[in-house]
C-alpha cells in the first residue's frame, strides 16, 4: 500500500463520511478505522465499504496505550487523521471528566504512539488533528474567527478540545512531530447522531414531537456540509503545511430559530404535510449554561493557500439532509430508542 492511515473515530458522523471517501478514492491506501463504538459510533454507517480490501476496522479506545502500540507496530502507519472525540456540549456539562479522558488524555496518548513509532523519521509522516471552532469562544454580532483568534473556550467540551490542540502543537514544537490542525464550524449531513440539532429536529417533526430550542433561539452558527469538510480534510492531509492551523467554514450563518423553521418547512414538504404546520411544534426550553452566542469562521487562509471553498449551498444541503434522514428511518429508529430516549427526556425537561 502507498500509505497506511489510521483514522480515529471513523464510525462517527464526520469520521464515517471521511472513511468512506478515503477508502473509495484511494484504493492504494490502507485505511484502518479505530473507534470505541460508544453511543455515537455506528458500524451501520460503514456498510457500503466494510468489505473493501483496503479497509480494516478495529474496536478500541484511543486512551488504550497498549492497543495503540500494537496497531502502530502491526500497520506501520504513515499518517493519522484524528477525529475521535467526545463532542456534545450538553453531555460535557453533565460529565466533564469523560471529555478530559478522551479528548485530552486520548489525544496525548495517540501523539505519544506516533512519536515513538516514527522515531524522528518524519519525511512522509503526518498527524492531522481535527478540532472545532468552539475553542475560540464566542463572537458578538460582527467579526469572524481566524487562525490567530485567541483561544477562549466556554464549555467543558471546548476546553477539552482546546487542550488537545495545545498538546498537538506542543509535540510539533518540542519533538518536531509533523502536524496539521483544522478547526471547523458546525457540520451537517448524513449519519449525524440525533442528539445534534438538525437530525433531532427532523426526527421530532417526523414523530410530531415538540422541538426544543434553547433560550430565545437566536444563537448563531456557521453551517458546513460534511462532504465539503471531508474534501477539505483530504486536501490538507495531502498538501497542508506542517505545523499550521487552518479554519474550515461554510460561509453560511443561521440563527437556530431560522434554521429550525426552514427544517420544519422542508420536512413538511417531503412528508406531504401543509408547509409550515410543523412550526407549531417549536418549544423554547431553559437555556444551556455558558451558551456561546455566535460562531463564524473566516476560511480565507484555506481558500488562498489551497483553493478550497465550500461547494454545497446551505439550502441545497439542508434539503438533501432532510431527504436522507427521511429515507433512512430505520437507521434513525435504531438510534432513538432505549438509552437515547432517557437522555433526551432528561436533557430537555421543561
Amino acid at each position: 500500500m502507498k500509505k497506511s492511515i489510521l483514522i480515529t473515530g471513523g464510525a462517527g458522523f464526520i469520521g464515517s463520511n471521511l472513511v468512506i471517501h478515503f477508502v473509495r478514492k484511494y484504493p492504494d491506501y490502507r485505511i484502518v478505522n479505530l473507534d470505541a463504538l460508544t453511543y455515537a459510533g455506528n458500524l451501520e454507517n460503514l456498510k457500503e465499504i466494510e468489505g473493501a480490501p483496503n479497509y480494516s476496522f478495529v474496536k478500541g479506545d484511543i486512551a488504550d496505550a497498549a492497543l495503540l502500540e500494537k496497531l502502530f507496530g502491526e500497520y506501520a502507519f504513515t499518517g493519522v487523521i484524528h477525529l475521535a472525540a467526545e463532542s456534545h456540549v450538553d453531555r460535557s456539562i453533565t460529565d466533564p471528566l469523560a471529555f478530559v479522558r478522551t479528548n485530552v488524555i486520548g489525544t496525548t496518548r495517540l501523539l505519544q504512539a506516533a512519536l515513538q513509532h516514527w522515531q524522528g523519521d518524519f519525511s512522509d509522516k503526518l498527524f492531522y488533528h481535527v478540532s472545532t471552532d468552539e475553542v475560540y469562544g464566542t463572537l458578538g454580532e460582527t467579526g469572524y474567527f481566524t487562525e490567530e483568534t485567541p483561544y477562549d473556550p466556554r464549555s467543558p467540551y471546548s476546553a477539552s478540545k482546546a487542550s488537545s490542540d495545545h498538546f498537538v502543537r506542543a509535540f510539533y514544537h518540542t519533538y518536531g512531530l509533523p502536524v496539521v490542525i483544522s478547526n471547523c464550524s458546525n457540520n451537517y449531513g448524513p449519519y449525524q447522531f440525533p442528539e445534534k440539532l438538525i437530525p433531532l429536529v427532523i426526527n421530532n417533526i417526523r414523530e410530531q414531537r415538540p422541538i426544543p430550542i434553547y433560550g430565545d433561539g437566536k444563537y448563531t452558527r456557521d453551517w458546513l456540509w460534511v462532504g465539503d469538510h471531508v474534501e477539505a480534510i483530504d486536501l490538507l492531509f495531502h498538501k497542508g503545511r506542517r505545523g499550521e492551523t487552518y479554519n474550515i467554514g461554510g460561509n453560511s450563518e443561521w440563527k437556530n430559530i431560522e434554521l429550525v423553521e426552514l427544517l420544519c418547512d422542508l420536512t413538511d414538504a417531503e412528508l406531504g404535510r401543509p408547509v409550515g404546520s410543523s412550526r407549531q411544534l417549536i418549544t423554547f426550553v431553559k437555556d444551556r449554561p455558558g451558551h456561546d452566542r455566535r460562531y463564524a469562521i473566516d476560511a480565507t487562509k484555506l481558500q488562498s493557500d489551497m483553493g478550497w471553498t465550500p461547494k454545497v449551498k446551505a439550502e441545497d444541503g439542508f434539503r438533501q439532509t432532510v431527504q436522507w434522514y427521511l429515507a433512512h428511518q430505520d437507521w434513525l429508529d435504531n438510534l432513538t430508542s432505549g438509552a437515547y430516549r432517557k437522555y433526551y427526556e432528561k436533557q430537555y425537561a421543561q
